[in-house]
């Protein structure tokens, strides 16, 4: 018993130090991104809360498979396995007290955000959307929510299928066809200087093969390269952001949500509200 919880407890160690060592390259990898560094934060504390809750399902597991001791002989043995599992058990304790805090702590937070900026701000975008007859659409949280609404919204609105790939590498291709346009609104994040070709290049690459954030000047190269108007709702300012809006044809709506998620802005879709009557 007393050599099977060793080497349940190496195997533990060894895979904590592994998943210690992946997530160092994961934050290399996104040392130069700013939207992988927002993603990462939540699959470091995915992968950390998953290799947590594992260990524990298999340290009690191993518990509970182990008889109790019986007889007089090897006391002295016995007495020893007995201090190991005592600490063992001990921080199994630990761990669940810990759980049971953060529990707790999560329910009131919930509380605290009934009236906290993000559920506000559904609250507003909610509103305008009924004045419209829309009602939100919800769109995961993952890198490519702006063109995974875009996606949904051709669907619903203009009966199109374009994939989110096919979206970046068309829209990438008309930054770069069209670059007097668009490179004077672009500029280094750490200089503030205007991009170099060099840079311009990178910038377009990553819209065609990453997972890299859209904001309003790709907002803008959509509508474009679609030939579609885009209205995207917001909680405060402006009633809409409009895009392309002397192109034919109904526009396509999105909502933009700047505290829906603790990794950054978002992108949802929206759908009409079919009147029961109808």
């Amino acid at each position: 018993m007393e050599e099977q919880l060793e080497n349940l407890e190496t195997r533990h160690r060894k895979e904590k130090k592994e998943l210690q060592a992946h997530i160092q390259a994961l934050k290399k990898a996104a040392k130069n991104d700013k939207s992988k560094k927002k993603e990462l934060t939540a699959e470091i504390a995915r992968l950390e809360s998953e290799i947590d809750i594992r260990h524990k399902k298999e340290l009690d597991e191993f518990q509970e498979t182990q008889p109790e001791a019986v007889g007089e002989a090897d006391p002295e043995p016995e007495a020893e396995t007995k201090i190991k599992v005592s600490k063992a058990q001990k921080r199994r304790e630990k761990k669940s007290q810990q759980e049971k805090e953060r529990a707790e702590q999560i329910k009131l937070q919930e509380k605290e955000n009934i009236n906290g900026p993000r559920n506000m701000e559904i609250q507003a975008i909610n509103a305008k959307l009924k004045e419209l007859k829309f009602k939100l659409y919800p769109i995961p949280s993952d890198g490519d929510c702006l063109y995974k609404a875009v996606s949904h919204q051709l669907e619903t609105v203009r009966n199109t299928t374009l994939s989110v790939d096919a979206l970046r590498t068309n829209m990438a291709t008309y930054i770069r066809q069209n670059k007097e346009d668009f490179l004077p609104f672009m500029c280094n994040p750490e200089t503030f200087e205007m991009l170099n070709d060099e840079e311009f290049d990178e910038y377009c690459d990553k819209i065609s093969n990453t997972k890299v954030w859209g904001g309003q000047l790709e907002i803008r190269a959509l509508s474009n390269s679609l030939k579609c108007p885009i209205k995207v709702i917001q909680a405060t300012g402006p009633e809409s952001i409009d895009q392309g809006m002397e192109f034919e044809g109904t526009p396509i709506v999105l909502t933009y949500h700047r505290h829906m998620y603790s990794l950054g802005e978002h992108y949802n879709s929206t759908e009409p509200v079919v009147d029961e009557d109808s």
